[in-house]
C-alpha cells in the first residue's frame, strides 16, 4: 500500500508540472457559432476560427487560445467593445476586429483588457475601424505585438480613441504594431515598468503620448507625419532611444516635468516648429541624437536643471537654441561637445574639435523672443553692431547657452556610437 501511495503522489506531481494541451476546436462562421464555442470550451483549449464573418461582441472570461490565421473576422454590432478579455492567460492571434462602438467615456474598443487578466498575448490581429484599436485597461505582463491598427477618422479630432491605451497595466510590452488613424497612436497613462519598441505610427496626432508613466523603455520607434512625436509628462526613469521622428509638424520629442531622463541615438528630421523641447526636466542626459531641419533645434525653458547635452548634431535649423534663463549652461561634457551647423570655427591641431566655443545666442535674439516685432530692426545698424560687439566681448552677453568644445563635424558626434549614450553629469 506504502508503494502506491508513494507512485500516484508521483504521478500526480508529475502531472501538475506538465499540464496537458486544451483541445482544439474549429468554429465556422454560422451565426451563434463562436459565443456557443466559448460557452463550451475547456480553460486551456484552441478556438480555431474559420473563413469569414463571426458575429460579436464577445466576453472571455476563461484561459483560452483564439487564432483566426488571418482569415477570421470578429464584427461587433457598433455598441460598446467587439472582444472583451476578462481572464488570466487569453491569446488572440491573427483575427481582424471590427465594429466597436463609438463612445469615447465608454471606452468602446476593438480588444478590451480589463483589470485582473493579466498575460494577455494579442499577436499579429488586424483592427480597422474601431474608435480605440487595443485598450488595456489593468491586465499586467501582457503582450502587443504585430499588430495592425487603422481606427475611425470620420470624428472629430477630440472624439477618437487611440490606437493602444495602456492604463494601470505594469509589465507590458508593446512591439512591432502598425497604428494609424484616430488620436494618439500610443497613450499610456499611470502605468509603470514598460518597453515600447519598433512601432510604426502615422496620420496621428501623437505618435506616443505618456503620462504620469515611470520606468519605461522606448526604442527603435518611427512617427512619421504627425502632429508630435514623443511627448513625454510627469513621468520619472524615460529613456528613449534609437526612435524616428520625421515631418512632424510642431515637436519631434516633448518633454515636460520629466524626471531623470535619458535621450540619445534619436533622429528628428524634417519638423516642423520644434525638434525637441525641454520644460521643467530634472537629471537628464541629452546625448548622441540628430536635431535637423526644424524651425527651433532645442527649446529649452521652464527651470530645467542637471541636463547634460552632449554628441549632439544640429543641422540646419532655423534657429539651434532658444532658452530664455538668465545663468549660463554649459553644454558640453568632458571636453565633448555638439556639432552645430551655425558655428563657423577652425580646429588647427585637428582633434576634432573647435578652438573657439560657440554661443548659438545673443540678447538680440533674447529680445526678437519677448518681443516679436523687434524683427523689423534686425537689419539696422545698431543691431548688427550690438551683435558685434557681444561676439567679441562675450562678457557683455546676459547669460545663455554656450559650448566650451564644439565639434568640428556631425561625423564625430557620436550618432552611430551607442557607448556614448550613457547618463551624463550636471552642467
Amino acid at each position: 500500500m506504502r508503494k502506491r501511495a508513494v507512485f500516484l503522489t508521483l504521478l500526480l506531481a508529475s502531472a501538475s508540472s506538465h499540464p496537458v494541451t486544451g483541445a482544439e476546436t474549429t468554429v465556422r462562421a454560422e451565426p451563434g457559432a463562436l459565443v456557443a464555442a466559448l460557452k463550451a470550451a475547456a480553460p486551456g483549449d484552441t478556438i480555431r476560427l474559420g473563413m469569414g464573418d463571426h458575429a460579436g461582441p464577445v466576453d472571455i472570461d476563461k484561459p483560452l487560445t483564439i487564432i483566426g490565421d488571418g482569415k477570421a473576422r470578429i464584427l461587433g454590432n457598433g455598441e460598446g467593445s467587439v472582444i472583451t478579455i476578462k481572464a488570466v492567460g487569453v491569446t488572440i492571434e491573427g483575427v481582424s476586429v471590427e465594429g466597436s462602438g463609438g463612445k469615447l467615456d465608454q471606452l468602446d474598443a476593438g480588444i478590451k483588457v480589463v483589470v485582473g487578466a493579466d498575460k494577455a498575448r494579442l499577436i499579429g490581429n488586424r483592427l480597422t475601424g474601431n474608435l480605440i484599436g487595443i485598450d488595456m485597461q489593468g491586465g499586467k505582463d501582457a503582450l502587443v505585438e504585430n499588430n495592425t491598427i487603422a481606427n475611425r477618422t470620420d470624428l472629430h479630432r477630440a472624439e477618437r480613441g487611440p490606437g493602444i491605451y495602456v492604463w494601470n497595466s505594469p509589465g507590458i510590452t508593446v512591439a512591432g504594431n502598425e497604428i494609424s488613424g484616430g488620436n494618439d497612436g500610443i497613450f499610456i497613462t499611470t502605468s509603470h515598468h514598460a518597453t515600447y519598441r519598433d512601432n510604426r505610427m502615422h496620420d496621428v496626432r501623437f505618435a506616443i503620448h505618456s503620462m504620469y508613466a515611470n520606468d519605461i523603455k522606448v526604442f527603435g520607434n518611427r512617427s512619421t507625419g504627425n502632429d508630435m512625436g514623443y511627448a513625454f509628462m510627469y513621468s520619472r526613469q524615460v529613456q528613449a532611444t534609437n526612435n524616428l521622428s520625421d515631418g512632424d509638424r510642431t515637436h519631434g520629442i516633448f518633454l515636460n516635468y520629466v524626471t531623470d531622463a535619458k535621450l540619445a541615438h534619436n533622429d528628428i528630421r524634417n519638423g516642423g516648429e520644434k525638434c525637441l523641447f525641454v520644460y521643467n526636466v530634472n537629471k537628464a542626459a541629452i546625448s548622441a541624437n540628430r536635431f535637423e531641419g526644424c524651425d527651433i533645434g532645442v527649446h529649452f525653458t521652464g527651470g530645467s536643471d542637471n541636463v547634460s547635452m552632449t554628441g549632439n548634431a544640429f543641422l540646419h535649423d532655423r534657429t539651434e537654441v532658444k532658452y530664455v534663463g538668465s545663468r549660463w549652461l554649459e553644454w558640453s561634457l568632458k571636453g565633448r561637445g555638439n556639432y552645430w551647423a551655425g558655428h563657423v570655427a577652425f580646429d588647427v591641431n585637428r582633434d576634432g574639435i573647435a578652438d573657439s566655443p560657440y554661443r548659438p545666442n545673443d540678447s538680440i535674439d533674447r529680445m526678437t523672443w519677448s518681443q516679436p516685432t523687434s524683427r523689423l530692426l534686425l537689419g539696422s545698424p545698431a543691431v548688427q553692431m550690438i551683435r558685434w560687439a557681444q561676439s567679441r566681448f562675450p562678457g557683455l552677453l546676459p547669460g545663455g547657452v554656450i559650448d566650451s568644445h564644439p565639434l568640428m563635424s556631425p561625423a564625430g558626434s557620436g550618432l552611430d556610437t551607442p557607448e556614448l549614450a550613457t547618463k551624463g553629469g550636471t552642467q
